[in-house]
């Protein structure tokens, strides 16, 4: 595995951090990684092809880049699920899509999260398609719209799952002359299914005949070339059912398994964890029986133990909840002793080791893995969570096998 040296977007090269060296010198003198993560964009693409292969012909693939691709960097992530098939990309806020756009992606763009209607030339100027689903939303837009250029619109139905759209067709109804007025391009037509993730269907089923009726609204009022799409990460990968146009997945081209287990066992596939997270011993010190490492003297030591420090804290998104939990060094487990401070932690490492050495929290060394599965059940969240809270401090650098 090595650092690649550049990463392609779509029409612009980026430059890439390499693990030795920052960019950035404080008076001639290179900064070194004491704690970085890593990101395998080749993994990024596997993942996306086996994805579409299994999806029905036809059908377009939206990969979700959101809040950073996920931690990984947006602009890196969503080039190689570019280059490796996706067809849109989607995000949450606009200034994700600018940011996007300003990089050299050039392929459409939807945020799913509603933006400011005095935001609607921003978005028009860029051609990135925006949510629509309220009248009033509608109205301000075009009080405040001065760019001739047409904005590119999804209309968003709430079916089931209680956050942002249309439950009713008098709301529908509202919108229609707005929607008609000129200026707008509806695009596509879009929910969200709450509970695609477990095995009881019965609940998605419910929202899937709930969307094929406000389909029928948009039939009706003449929008009939919109691609509709319902399915997330975890829908895409158990039924063609949910498939439709297209497919929205962000969790699973990052290597999540957003089932539950007995769907994953039924429908899963092979996906490819995509980041990993490490740091360095600094420091390393023999300590006696009865010794206290940490706040509060949280950890008391047991026997003449080694104890070593790393520059990774809660500061860098190591949640104090992971206290207990182990790193791996030299392919060997050495648990989190003492409570986690916020830019360092204290381990107990099974015999000594230099100052220098590699300690991994999220990835595998030799035969031991620690995985996102494996963090996130310790502190009672999902993998998702775990990802988005490694800190922006914390360097990314982008490897490719």
């Amino acid at each position: 595995m090595k650092a690649v040296k550049t990463v392609k977007t779509v029409k612009t090269v980026k430059t890439v951090k390499t693990v030795k060296t920052v960019e950035n010198r404080a008076k001639g003198v290179e900064l070194s990684y004491q704690t970085w993560a890593e990101v395998h964009l080749d993994r990024i693409e596997r993942n996306v092809r086996t994805i579409r292969s299994r999806l029905p012909a036809g059908c377009k693939m939206m990969a979700v880049v959101k809040a950073d691709g996920y931690g990984h960097g947006a602009v890196q992530a969503g080039a190689a699920a570019i280059r490796a098939g996706a067809d849109e990309l989607a995000v949450s806020r606009l200034d994700e899509a600018v940011r996007l756009r300003q990089n050299g992606i050039d392929v459409p763009i939807l945020t799913l999260g509603p933006i400011a209607p005095r935001e609607a030339d921003i978005a028009a100027e860029h051609q990135i398609a925006v949510p629509v689903f309220q009248a009033e939303w509608l109205r301000d837009m075009r009080e405040s719209r001065t760019s001739p250029k047409p904005l590119p619109v999804h209309i968003k139905m709430d079916t089931g799952m209680g956050r942002i759209g249309i439950r009713t067709k008098r709301e529908f109804e509202e919108m229609l002359p707005l929607l008609a007025a000129g200026g707008i391009d509806v695009k596509g037509v879009y929910t969200h299914l709450a509970t695609a993730n477990q095995a009881d269907t019965g609940y998605c089923e419910k929202q899937l005949a709930r969307f094929a009726e406000m389909r029928g609204w948009l039939d009706e009022a003449g929008f009939r070339d919109v691609t509709a799409h319902c399915a997330n990460s975890a829908a895409a990968l158990r039924d063609p059912v949910y498939a439709m146009d297209m497919v929205r997945v962000g969790a699973s081209i990052f290597g999540i398994h957003t089932c539950d287990e007995e769907v994953r066992e039924r429908h899963g596939v092979p996906l490819l964890p995509t980041l990993s997270l490490h740091t360095t011993i600094i420091h390393v010190k023999r300590v006696a029986a009865g010794e206290c490492i940490g706040y509060d003297r949280s950890y008391t030591a047991q026997d003449d133990e080694w104890i070593a420090t790393v520059p990774l804290g809660y500061g860098d998104g190591c949640f104090r909840g992971y206290a207990g939990l182990e790193l791996l060094v030299d392919g060997e487990r050495a648990p989190i002793v003492g409570n986690i401070c916020m830019d360092q932690l204290m381990i107990r490492l099974p015999r000594h080791y230099p100052v220098g050495t590699k300690a991994t929290l999220i990835g595998r060394q030799r035969d031991e893995a620690v995985t996102l599965d494996d963090l996130a059940r310790h502190i009672g969240t999902i993998p998702q969570q775990v990802l988005l809270m490694i800190a922006a401090r914390v360097p990314r650098v982008y490897l490719w096998e």
